[in-house]
């Protein structure tokens, strides 16, 4: 009982520091479970996959409502993403503990730079007879007041971009929240605000894609998930109701510093085969 109670609590703060900072507990979760409780690899991705679904259900659903998250192009690319977290999750089966565990050391540092770069924020008109115009990638969102209209650029490139953070999600159980805005704000050149919530409105459903192959394969434990799910969710719905009030560019220092420790000691015991 008392090991439930640390890891709800440990989600609860990864759950909280995640979504003050942008990156996802999933990057907490995953060390504090392997690390921390000595929960399998392959268990501790079913898990955080779970949680992942949780957080960005709420959160998407008001972001929707309030105008910002493009569906439309969300799901146009959701055909990459989802595809790509299936083979991901298909992978994940094939590789060893320790070779995932690398796998997530690196990405988890590719995530935190940049998560701490600066973010373009674009406004690009529409093109007639473009490929985004036939395919409907353009939109309005509100803006103080002001109802502004976009237009998406560059989308065979964004498209592969989110195959890479669908697989990126399927084989280590993050959400890749910050490969799909940089998919939408580099290539795509997507408001900010636009990238961000429908990046949001995304990460739940490719999640959903890889959880199924990981539940049929017995991967995902309630015993672990439930407290979990939880936790993070709980930390998230604070998080998202303290974010106004703090600090976040300080946070993002001192989340990045402590996630970096994290990612070197994962690269460390996945090299020295210390996984399960």
């Amino acid at each position: 009982m008392s090991e439930i109670l640390i890891l709800f609590f440990g989600a609860v703060s990864a759950g909280l520091l995640g979504s003050l900072t942008g990156l996802g507990g999933g990057v907490v979760i995953i060390p504090l479970l392997t690390l921390g409780f000595g929960v399998p690899m392959h268990y501790a991705i079913g898990a955080s996959l779970i949680s992942v679904i949780g957080t960005s259900s709420g959160a998407a659903a008001a972001f929707v409502k309030e105008g910002f998250t493009n569906v439309r192009i969300g799901m146009f690319l959701e055909i990459a993403t989802t595809t790509g977290a299936i083979v991901g999750a298909l992978i994940s089966g094939l590789l060893n503990a320790n070779t995932i565990g690398i796998i997530f050391a690196s990405i988890l540092i590719l995530t935190v730079i940049l998560n701490l770069r600066k973010k373009p924020d674009h406004q690009e008109p529409l093109i007639e007879g473009s490929l985004e115009h036939r395919l409907q990638l353009f939109g309005t969102f509100p803006d103080k007041g002001i109802i502004k209209a976009y237009s998406a650029r560059n989308t065979i490139p964004g498209f592969f971009m989110m195959a890479f953070a669908g697989v990126m999600s399927g084989l280590l159980g993050i959400g890749s929240g910050a490969l799909k805005v940089l998919a939408m704000d580099n290539m795509m050149k997507l408001p900010f605000k636009v990238s961000t919530t429908t990046s949001n409105f995304m990460i739940g459903v490719t999640a959903v894609a890889s959880s199924l192959i990981y539940f049929q394969r017995g991967e995902i434990i309630p015993v672990i998930v439930a407290p979990v799910l939880i936790g993070v969710v709980l930390g998230s719905f604070i998080g998202s109701k303290t974010l106004m009030v703090s600090q976040t560019k300080k946070l993002k220092v001192v989340f990045a510093v402590v996630v970096s420790i994290l990612s070197i000691y994962m690269m460390y015991n996945g090299l020295n085969h210390n996984f399960k």
